[in-house]
């Protein structure tokens, strides 16, 4: 066999196997056209990159706002009772009525306990029967010493039997004062065998029964706190005492003369089903720091007329300082951190986009009030990440959540992968 026959049944071969591959193997296959093209298909590749990289970007915008914001400091707080009174018996006696139970509301002057006061009643008794012959005696002696004084005047009597007529006149007078004192004193003490409620609240548990003996220095009969208003402690970091004690001062003496207001929003079941705030305003500030935690004791008051609050509960609190009025508002998502700047990117009327620099003045939520742009500026939310200053842009409205959060865009995140990827 010759060497030229050996050399083309080689190419045969190889050819056949070629066949088979691509056979069983269709993405293998070169594009139509691909052989032809050559170098100006790579050529023409770097064209495209280019032109991805220089084209217009879609990007999702959004308008900065101008509204009115308010100042909030959070805080954790427990509910407390403006008022507790722990109810005691004033005398040594023995429970007649009970008059109160557990857990009852009560009103101010409401009757709780009665206890047995008949002793009370037989001294008051006696009392007024004194004062009734401490009265005779003394209109006795008032006409003794009348008579004395017309026997002195004929000359009958000597001086001084009138002085001891007048003496024992003024000893009964006295006599008199003091026995009406002593039946005060026991219309006091019979009054101590009532006892009454001091305040609007709420009975706790009842300790005592009918028959039982009380005493002052016994067990407490019963405890009554207020519900309505209610109270809440809370602690603001020293870091936050000024600009508390200038909205306090500004309340007691700004042109409005509100008082600072402190909000409340219950969840869950606390909150019955809704997240309407329950509004309050601040009472009292400590005239101290605390040095060891480097805090300030504060309190509120609440109006409690539906019972959601209750002493003891531990309770999330917001206190609004201020308001910044006509402040620019853009969400938080649009500021670029670069380090210790921030920036933002602004889409003018020639649809290029501009970097501005801003500074934050007060970030609540997802949105942010910033210094450095103007209301109605477009603003860049979505597709900034691949963005270059003085790029062109086409801008398509940005959708925010309730929250002032990004929720995506309808042409934007679609048109903003593609441009990513003919960068590469």
């Amino acid at each position: 066999m010759s060497r030229t026959k050996v050399a083309a049944g080689l190419v045969i071969l190889a050819v056949a196997a070629g066949g088979v591959y691509w056979w069983k193997n269709p993405a293998a296959k070169p594009a139509e056209g691909a052989a032809a093209a050559g170098p100006a298909a790579s050529g023409a590749s770097g064209a495209s990159g280019a032109a991805g990289r220089g084209g217009v970007q879609t990007v999702g915008v959004v308008a900065a706002l101008r509204q009115d914001v308010p100042v909030r400091v959070e805080a954790s707080g427990t509910v407390v009772s403006l008022n507790t009174v722990d109810i005691r018996p004033q005398v040594s006696s023995i429970v007649r009525e009970v008059l109160v139970k557990d857990g009852q509301m009560l009103n101010k002057g409401q009757p709780l306990f009665r206890f047995d006061d008949r002793g009370d009643r037989a001294n008051l008794d006696k009392a007024r029967a004194q004062i009734a012959r401490d009265r005779a005696t003394l209109a006795d002696l008032d006409r003794q010493y009348k008579r004395a004084l017309d026997l002195r005047a004929q000359s009958f009597i000597a001086q001084s039997a009138v002085d001891t007529v007048q003496s024992q006149l003024e000893a009964q007078r006295a006599l008199l004062q003091s026995d009406e004192a002593a039946l005060q004193s026991t219309q006091v003490s019979l009054g101590y065998n009532e006892i009454r409620s001091p305040l609007d609240g709420r009975a706790g548990a009842v300790n005592v029964f009918v028959g039982s003996l009380v005493q002052p220095s016994g067990t407490v009969l019963v405890s009554i706190a207020q519900i309505n208003p209610i109270g809440v402690t809370f602690t603001l970091p020293e870091t936050q005492l000024g600009a508390l004690l200038q909205a306090v001062n500004l309340g007691k003496s700004g042109k409005d003369k509100a008082p600072l207001e402190a909000q409340i929003v219950l969840t869950g079941s606390a909150g019955r089903g809704t997240d309407t705030p329950i509004k309050g305003k601040v009472s009292f500030v400590d005239n101290s720091v605390d040095a060891s935690s480097g805090s300030i004791r504060v309190k509120a008051e609440f109006d409690n007329s539906a019972g959601q609050l209750w002493p003891g509960q531990y309770v999330r609190l917001r206190l609004i300082l201020r308001t910044i009025p006509d402040a620019v508002v853009v969400p938080q998502a649009a500021i670029i951190l670069r380090g210790t700047e921030r920036s933002i990117y602004v889409v003018g009327e020639d649809k290029t986009a501009r970097l501005v620099p801003v500074q934050i003045r007060y970030p609540f939520g997802e949105m942010a009030v910033v210094e450095g742009i103007a209301a109605g500026d477009k603003v860049v939310l979505e597709g900034k990440q691949n963005l270059r200053p003085g790029a062109t842009v086409r801008d398509v409205p940005a959708t925010l959540d309730a929250g002032g959060g990004r929720r995506g865009t309808k042409g934007a995140d679609a048109a903003s992968t593609p441009a990513s990827g003919a960068s590469k």
